[in-house]
């Protein structure tokens, strides 16, 4: 038993490692090509320190990285898998009586292991990092950068307010949609009559109205006039805004339950945040099922030949999953599908067809 304990303890251990170090690798790369979008932004918008921009990366690297784990955890146990099968570690491990499901065992309780973490410590930690970045971001480029305009596509948002109705736009949603920089706010009568239109360079949410800061208000036939503060009525909630405006970049496992009830309460529709909510509650067996997608292509014995052609097939089935799973995510934000069927379907059916191979070739 103690051997069998310490032998288990070996392979996790391989398995964190070589998961740790795929990792790692791939949120390099996104630190290097976020770093070099955000100098190009600053080249174009306006001079912002490298510092600065070097921290809003970093700020937004693990909510970028987060959705990477499941495939660092096909990648490194892809890996994990080919050492010990070159060392012949396998091979010993087979000639004591032990099967593919026993020294897979470890690998699978890492990887279950690793996806609950990044579910209940990692998100939170990223949702958190995002909300600064945000901050940070609308700060240094908010003035300068349209970000959400023309090109992109702008973010106008309609509201109803004790004054009548206005339609508001910001260049940069910051704080879950709460906070909003670069402003423009066109306001109505309640006969729907035009009235004014505001421009500023900051508005923050309170209950009942937005608190527009730095406010221009230019009315038809009048001089523009400036006010430190404008106030511009609104219906809206925090809850409906961040539902509208914000991004789920921003909003932790442990928010969402909530956010779901005061949405629904609201009458707004919930399947983009059912979606992520089951996506995240789906993690732990989805990265479990990486490890046994792996093992279909890697328990094969390195003089046999063909290794590479199967790690080869082994990524592209990894790569041909995240897409379909991506197309039925897609699907159940649309409300075409139940937010449910499109997360654990996929996960179900690679672990079905992953264990039926494996199956097949150590059972025959």
């Amino acid at each position: 038993m103690m051997r069998r304990f310490t032998l288990g303890r070996y392979i996790a251990s391989r398995f964190i490692i070589a998961i740790f170090a795929v990792f790692m690798m791939l949120a390099l790369l996104i630190f290097l090509i976020d770093f070099v979008e955000l100098l190009r932004q600053s080249g174009k918008y306006g001079e912002v320190s490298p510092l600065i921009l070097a921290f809003i990366a970093i700020l937004r690297l693990p909510a970028y990285a987060e959705f990477l784990v499941s495939f660092a955890v096909l990648v490194g146990s892809i890996a994990t898998l080919l050492q010990l099968s070159r060392r012949s570690e396998l091979v010993v491990m087979r000639a004591g009586g032990m099967s593919a499901w026993q020294f897979l065992r470890p690998g699978l309780y890492v990887a279950f292991g690793l996806g609950a973490l990044t579910v209940a410590v990692f998100n939170p930690m990223a949702a958190a990092g995002r909300t600064k970045a945000e901050a940070i971001y609308a700060d240094a480029f908010g003035k300068d950068a349209n970000v959400l305009s023309s090109k992109s596509g702008s973010s106008w948002l309609r509201q109803n307010g004790a004054d009548g109705q206005s339609v508001i736009s910001a260049a940069v949603a910051s704080n879950r949609g709460l906070t909003l920089t670069g402003v423009s706010a066109f306001v109505f009568d309640p006969d729907g009559h035009f009235v004014e239109r505001v421009d500023a360079g900051r508005a923050e949410l309170k209950y009942g109205y937005w608190e527009i800061h730095d406010a221009w208000v230019a009315r038809i036939g009048q001089e523009p006039e400036k006010y430190d503060i404008y106030l511009l009525s609104t219906y809206l909630t925090p809850e409906r805004v961040t539902d509208a405006l914000g991004t789920l970049f921003s909003v932790s496992f442990w928010e969402l339950p909530a956010l779901i009830e005061v949405a629904e309460k609201a009458q707004l529709s919930s399947n983009r945040l059912r979606v992520q909510y089951e996506s995240l509650l789906s993690r732990p067996l989805l990265c479990a099922a990486m490890v046994l997608l792996a093992a279909t292509v890697s328990l094969g014995s390195f003089r046999s030949g063909g290794i590479q052609t199967m790690v080869v097939t082994g990524l592209l089935g990894g790569f041909g999953f995240f897409l379909f799973s991506e197309i039925s995510r897609q699907i159940g934000v649309s409300g075409l599908a139940p937010p449910w069927a499109a997360i654990w379907l996929p996960v179900f059916l690679v672990m079905i067809v992953s264990a039926s191979v494996l199956l097949h070739q150590e059972d025959g």
